[in-house]
């Protein structure tokens, strides 16, 4: 927690004074009272209406003073808040950005999404109302305490019984609250985490008819979120009628009191007013106190979670060395074990590809194909073994430099909104029409620019879904060569693609200029028969490495998968 208040920095004159106005304005509102008695005890006791309206007009004008204070205070209080807010935002986002498949995969979608969202708005919000009124409601029933033993000592000792156990109920029910608003929190990632999965699996989900079967699951989760939400509001729901219990029985009580002293010519009918109004003003600002209380202990809870992603430890390991030019690839009996997993996905891989040759990659579901490529673009690292791009150690070289060389074209094809031209720029903002047109001829993409109106300028929807299965595909590997990088993955990217295209995609992959290192993880034979050397997988090992001539010879898996593919090859082989 106390690391968030660097985070205030360039912000601490505004976090002066918007306290500072509102304790002003606190200052005259608790004038207020001694005009109303000095109204009661001079003005309508001796029928000076000169007076009366003079007293009015004052009273008008600390309650004017006493508006512009507090819109002040308001105006330094949001700009402390929204900027402290955009600070803690911008550097949770950096830290996310920081972490590795490995941590992310950990802290899971949901919660991240939370904390970017609710959490911070949260926080927002908290901020604003302490720097407003963290100070203000104590100064005022501290200051209308004191005001109260200025008039009458005797009648300001009710101030002085109610103030310590209406203190203690406060805290203490913020005591227990703040740990349950954490819970409430944390079910709120269980309930965010299964709508973003009912949302993004929309289609399989009905094409399953599993319909009910989700809004059962999602019932459950939001019933558990309610469940929590009850209890810390009951026990939140405890803080007004208590503090109003109190505060009727200490103004009871302090009239009666007031009412004998009258009688007995201590106190004047304008000193109880005084007195009276003082302890409304306590009730209000302990009400304004309570509910202040409520919404801080919701956003201590919510910037602990925030905290607890800025201090995680861990984020992704990075060398000094820039990457050297080239696409030399070795791999020395490297194994993966992903946290908390039971086995090894990888284990002793052991290979070597020079610069510019195919590298094909098959093997049955869950062989580790993927793991494989994600070791070379470093999004995961090796538990054991030595990975040597260009001679480098792949732990050596800066993070930034190896991803400007490396192009990634991943299972899932992933389109952001915005231009077709933008989506082609990510790897390389400078491209040119003219390179963008000759990647998207390579993909074989030219004939989805060909049939939009408005061309590269045409814009492509959220997660492309204005587009197939195949055109998203195409262009994410179009968006891969245009970054002219010296190491290409194209991680099951053509799955979509009839054998025609796919073909085509092949041939133009052997014709790019800078001619680099291809990775085609594919469960097509086709798609890698040609390939320079081929990896099969088996359950993290590999069990053959060779030509397509040679595996159909001497690795079993292969030709079975051939074989399950071809088997009018086979059977003429």
């Amino acid at each position: 927690m106390k690391k968030l208040l660097k985070y205030f920095k360039g912000y601490t004159l505004q976090c002066i004074l918007g306290p500072l106005f509102k304790l002003l304005e606190a200052s005259f509102e608790l004038l207020i009272p001694l005009v109303v008695a000095s109204i009661i005890d001079v003005g309508i006791k001796n029928g000076d209406k000169p007076y009366i309206i003079k007293m009015c007009i004052i009273m008008a004008a600390l309650g004017l003073i006493g508006l512009i204070c507090s819109v002040t205070a308001q105006y330094f209080a949001a700009r402390a808040a929204v900027g402290f807010t955009k600070k803690l935002r911008h550097a949770l986002f950096d830290k996310i950005q920081s972490f590795s498949y490995a941590k992310l995969d950990k802290l899971g979608t949901a919660t991240v999404i939370t904390r970017m969202t609710s959490d911070m708005n949260q926080v927002q919000t908290g901020v604003n109302l302490t720097l407003r009124l963290l100070l203000r409601s104590p100064f005022v029933v501290l200051g209308a305490m004191v005001m109260a033993f200025t008039i009458d000592v005797k009648s300001a000792l009710i101030f002085a019984a109610a103030i310590p156990v209406l203190s203690i109920i406060v805290f203490g029910i913020m005591l227990i609250s703040i740990p349950l608003y954490k819970k409430v929190q944390s079910r709120l990632d269980e309930v965010t985490q299964t709508t973003r999965e009912n949302l993004t699996g929309a289609r399989v989900i009905r094409a399953f008819a599993l319909e009910d079967r989700e809004k059962a699951a999602f019932e459950n989760k939001n019933d558990g979120l309610t469940a929590v939400q009850r209890f810390v509001g009951r026990v939140s729901a405890l803080m007004n009628p208590m503090t109003y219990a109190i505060i009727n029985a200490a103004t009871v009580w302090l009239i009666y009191t007031g009412a004998l002293r009258v009688n007995s010519g201590v106190l004047s009918s304008g000193e109880v007013v005084a007195l009276y109004n003082y302890m409304s003003q306590i009730l209000i600002e302990l009400i304004k106190f309570a509910s202040l209380i409520i919404n801080i202990t919701k956003s201590v809870a919510c910037a602990r979670r925030i905290g607890d992603i800025l201090e995680i430890s861990g984020s992704e390991h990075t060398g000094s060395m820039p990457m050297k030019k080239g696409g030399d690839i070795e791999f020395k009996n490297v194994s993966l074990r992903y946290d908390e997993a039971g086995d090894n996905t990888l284990t002793n891989i052991s290979f070597k590809v020079k610069s510019g040759q195919t590298v094909g990659i098959i093997g049955g579901t869950g062989s580790g194909k993927s793991s494989l490529t994600n070791l070379i673009p470093a999004f995961y690292r090796a538990s054991s073994g030595e990975i040597l791009i260009n001679g480098q150690n792949i732990n050596d070289i800066d993070t930034d430099s190896l991803r400007k060389n490396v192009a990634v074209v991943p299972q899932r094809a992933v389109l952001f909104s915005g231009t077709i031209r933008d989506n082609m720029r990510w790897g390389n903002a400078k491209a040119t029409d003219e390179e963008i047109y000759k990647a998207l001829e390579t993909a074989q993409a030219t004939d989805i620019i060909k049939s939009k109106e408005n061309g590269l300028d045409s814009i492509i929807e959220q997660g492309g879904r204005n587009l197939s299965g195949g055109q998203r595909q195409r262009l994410t590997i179009a968006r891969a060569l245009t970054k002219n990088a010296d190491i290409l993955i194209l991680d099951d990217s053509s799955s979509a693609l009839d054998f025609a295209t796919d073909a085509k995609l092949r041939t133009a992959l052997k014709n790019i200029d800078n001619k680099p290192t291809v990775f085609i993880v594919s469960q097509r034979t086709s798609s890698i028969k040609h390939a320079d050397i081929i990896i099969v997988l088996d359950d993290g090992y590999a069990v053959g490495i060779g030509t397509h001539s040679q595996l159909l010879e001497s690795c079993d898996v292969y030709r079975e998968i051939y074989d399950s593919q071809y088997k009018k090859e086979s059977s003429n082989a």
